[in-house]
């Protein structure tokens, strides 16, 4: 049934605004997480020192594979030995796979919490080479709260250090269905990064001409992050009664153009 609504969902986005053809797309690598969770392409994220990365954890119960879909959880901490509040599950493909250019969409459906910040992602899979800024975050999809919109992102050493951040704009909100599942989609182009939500164009980041360092160092391959990140600066605090709360990723699909 997965697989059938795979095809069906990628018939479907061969058409783009004002009905012209797009390219034939075709799916290189896809995961249903039907087999549980493939560690030759994810490993856990670990706690790290961003703020987004502070309660990530390796702990069972953050993790679960429910009826084809993978479930990452943000839960309080009961461990007295950990000064940390509450734990995060994420995965990533770091070291293992790599995007780019393509399309890639991911179908899941984020439960709101107050102090909910899921996250879908991309960073340079060659990270040390390029630490961030400079190399490229492509934000496909976070959402706070119990918000009815998601917003698609763009960061870089022109938008972030240089602060140029509107010339063009580095970002845009788009309406989801917030309590169904939803595809987060993103195109990554030579010349541009375009976002798309159940299968609409929603917002595109182009290369432009400028003589400012930085600003489209998009063309390069990039590793995926899937994480139900809690609290935070932008988010804001965490509400203890809606915890826990879950992420549910029904697959991820890779798509390369012909």
């Amino acid at each position: 049934m997965k697989r059938l609504l795979s095809v069906l969902l990628a018939l479907a986005a061969l058409t783009g605004c004002g009905g012209q053809a797009e390219p034939q797309w075709r799916l290189v690598w896809e995961d249903d997480f039907d087999g549980g969770i493939d560690t030759a392409s994810w490993s856990k994220i670990p706690r790290w020192h961003p703020e987004w990365a502070q309660k990530m954890s390796d702990d069972p119960r953050c993790y679960e594979v429910r009826e084809g879909n993978l479930v990452l959880r943000g839960i309080a901490n009961d461990d007295p030995a950990d000064s940390v509040a509450y734990l995060t599950g994420g995965l990533y493909t770091k070291g293992k796979r790599a995007f780019h250019g393509g399309r890639l969409e991911i179908r899941a459906r984020l439960h709101g919490a107050r102090g909910a910040w899921p996250a879908i992602w991309l960073k340079p899979f060659e990270e040390a080479r390029y630490p961030w800024p400079t190399g490229g975050e492509i934000d496909i999809m976070e959402r706070l709260n119990y918000d009815t919109i998601a917003y698609q992102t763009v960061h870089s050493h022109y938008t972030h250090t240089l602060g140029l951040d509107d010339v063009p704009p580095h970002g845009a909100t788009a309406p989801i269905r917030p309590d169904d599942y939803n595809v987060y989609g993103v195109e990554m182009w030579p010349d541009s990064v375009v976002f798309r939500i159940n299968g609409r164009r929603t917002f595109a980041y182009p290369r432009i001409e400028t003589d400012r360092e930085g600003q489209f160092p998009f063309d390069k391959p990039y590793y995926l992050l899937v994480d139900m990140q809690l609290g935070g600066s932008w988010v804001g605090a965490i509400d203890p009664a809606d915890v826990p709360v879950e992420m549910e990723v029904d697959w991820v699909r890779y798509y390369r153009w012909e």
